[in-house]
This record gives structure tokens, C-alpha cells and sequence, in this order.
């Protein structure tokens, strides 16, 4: 709908809305820019505060995905006028339990009377103007690495229809409050060659590849036997647990896939699958991957590698 309004000009403006980034960049000095996000949802958990984390995980999670520092955060909340306070009050904890984790100081927010709850942030970070990272710099010969398993999705329907098990929600929960921090600070040090970055959330992995692939005019190739998923993500599927996102993502974005090895029906769903508080999709030089990966082990990253940037191809994503 953007795409239909009035476009502004303004210099300043380094990322926009129109490459379908994580969030927009704006300078506001010489060495200095502001990376800018917003981000909320309804309660994929029961627990307030486990509800509160993930989606303070999840609204930080765009600005580490440009390259970005946490600094400041907005909290937004839509919450029924009968519900009992005490829950809020936990949502929030739960929050600003993660932007203390993340450095990033919530300095106010908005609410509003709403039959169903919502809670999420806006969150503004900074960043030198020279080390923005984009969707658009992935080059034939990067390795792709991918920092968290996929399966948050599924796992979150199968919570609303009671049909989980404790150790299923534990990994899911675990992944979903999970800063991309680490990860983000590791490439921050400026020690490996990363051309690219995104984070896998609401359009799922072939989704969110895809923008990466069409934004930097290349393809890209996923090692299925790499791509890691979360306990009982795979059951989930078989059992039926697929979110509706799931299932545009797939109708939209299926078109340019090509499987070239035999692999499951589960694991070809759950690469559509529409993740909350995902990882980040890494482009990095073949020759730093190693080396890189190292060191997000070193910082307690389980990262892998899943893939390779080819030249454009069609189609556009293939998956051996």
C-alpha cells in the first residue's frame, strides 16, 4: 500500500521503505544515523512475561538486522478495559526485562482500549552511515549463514490448540526470547567480509531469501540437510499446525523455489514458515564463513551454515 502514496524526497532518507528492508535509516550527521523500526503482535504464549520478552526480541530484532544499536524504545499496547491490570503489568516487565538485556531504554509508549491484546515497541538504534547493512549486498561466491532453527511459527499454533509438549515450547520460548545481540555485535567488529543482512520473521525463510536474492539481482542455493529446525517443529506440521501466514507465505513465494533433492513435505513447510524473533540470514565472503562461525560460537551463536549465493538464476532460489 506504501507503494501507492506520494513518494518524499529527502537526501537524508539511506534506506526506505522501497527495497523492503527491516527498517528504515535516516542521517543525521556526518557519521551518524538513525535506524528505525516498529513492530507488535498479539500473544503467541500464555505467560505475560514470556509474551513480553518475545516481543521486545522480536521489535529489537530489525535494528540489529541493518547493522544497528538499540538505543530507545517506544512501547505501543492495545489492552481490553475489563482484563485484569496485573497481567499488563507482567507483559511489560517482560519487556523491558529484554531493551535492559539490549541496552535500550524505553522512554514512553502509547495504549489504547482494544478487545484483544497487542504489545510490541518502537524502537530506534543508531548507526555509522558507512556500515549500513542491507538486503541488497549479497554477492555469487557468499556463504549463507542462518543463526537460529525455524519452527516458531507452527510451534506458536500448535501452543494455541494445547496440542504441544513442555520441551517443544521450552526450545520455542528459548529461541523467541533470544537476542540477535550477539550475532549482531560479532559483525559489528568489522573483522569479516558481510555484504548482506535480514532477519527471518513474518514472510519466512524463502520469503525473506527472496527479497535478499531480488534486491541484490542474484541466487541463492540452501543446503537442505543444514537448515536446522526446533523440536517438534516437523510434528507439528504432520499434525496439521500451520499457521495461516504459512500458507500465503507459500502461495506467494513458492514460484521461485526449485527443489532439486527429495525432501520432505514438513521440512518444505516449514521453509515458508513465518517466524517470530527469528535469526538473522548472514551473506558473508566463502573465504570468512569459517572463521565466522567460530566466532559466533565463541559469542554462544549456534549458527549454520545453510547456503551459498550463486549468480541470478531461475529460479531464484533452488534447494539441494
Amino acid at each position: 500500500m506504501l507503494g501507492k502514496l506520494a513518494r518524499q524526497h529527502d537526501p537524508n532518507v539511506l534506506v526506505g521503505f522501497d527495497h523492503a528492508d527491516d527498517a528504515g535509516v535516516y542521517q543525521i550527521a556526518p557519521d551518524q544515523a538513525l535506524v528505525q523500526t516498529v513492530d507488535f503482535f498479539t500473544p503467541v504464549v500464555d505467560d505475560p512475561y514470556t509474551f513480553g520478552q518475545i516481543a521486545a526480541t522480536n521489535a529489537l530484532s530489525d535494528v540489529y538486522a541493518m547493522g544497528g544499536k538499540p538505543l530507545t524504545a517506544l512501547a505501543l499496547v492495545c489492552f481490553p478495559e475489563k482484563a485484569d491490570l496485573a497481567i499488563l503489568e507482567r507483559i511489560l516487565a517482560g519487556g523491558l526485562s529484554k531493551m535492559i538485556e539490549a541496552g535500550c531504554t524505553v522512554i514512553g509508549g502509547h495504549s489504547i482500549r482494544d478487545e484483544e491484546t497487542k504489545f510490541g515497541y518502537s524502537v530506534t538504534g543508531l548507526i555509522d552511515p558507512k556500515k549500513v547493512l542491507t538486503n541488497a549486498g549479497a554477492r555469487a561466491g557468499d556463504a549463507l549463514v542462518l543463526t537460529k532453527a525455524l519452527g516458531t511459527g507452527v510451534i506458536s499454533t500448535a501452543i494455541k490448540k494445547g496440542k504441544t509438549e513442555p520441551a517443544w515450547i521450552e526450545a520455542a520460548v528459548q529461541s523467541m526470547t533470544t537476542l540477535n545481540k550477539r550475532a549482531a555485535e560479532t559483525i559489528q567488529l568489522g573483522k569479516f567480509d558481510v555484504h548482506a543482512l535480514t532477519d527471518v520473521t513474518g514472510f519466512g525463510l524463502i520469503g525473506h531469501a527472496r527479497e535478499m536474492a531480488l534486491a541484490s539481482n542474484v541466487g541463492l542455493r540452501f543446503f537442505s540437510k543444514d537448515i536446522q529446525v526446533l523440536p517438534g517443529a516437523l510434528e507439528c506440521v504432520r499434525a496439521g499446525y500451520v499457521p495461516g501466514g504459512l500458507v500465503a507465505n507459500r502461495e506467494f513465494a513458492e514460484c521461485v523455489v526449485g527443489y532439486e533433492t527429495e525432501i520432505s513435505d514438513e521440512l518444505k513447510t516449514l521453509l515458508f514458515d513465518p517466524q517470530t524473533a527469528g535469526g538473522l540470514i548472514i551473506s558473508i565472503a566463502g573465504d570468512d564463513c569459517e572463521a565466522f562461525l567460530l566466532k559466533l560460537a565463541d559469542a554462544g551463536v549456534v549458527a549454520r551454515r545453510i547456503g551459498s549465493v550463486t549468480e541470478f538464476q531461475k529460479p531464484l532460489i533452488r534447494i539441494c
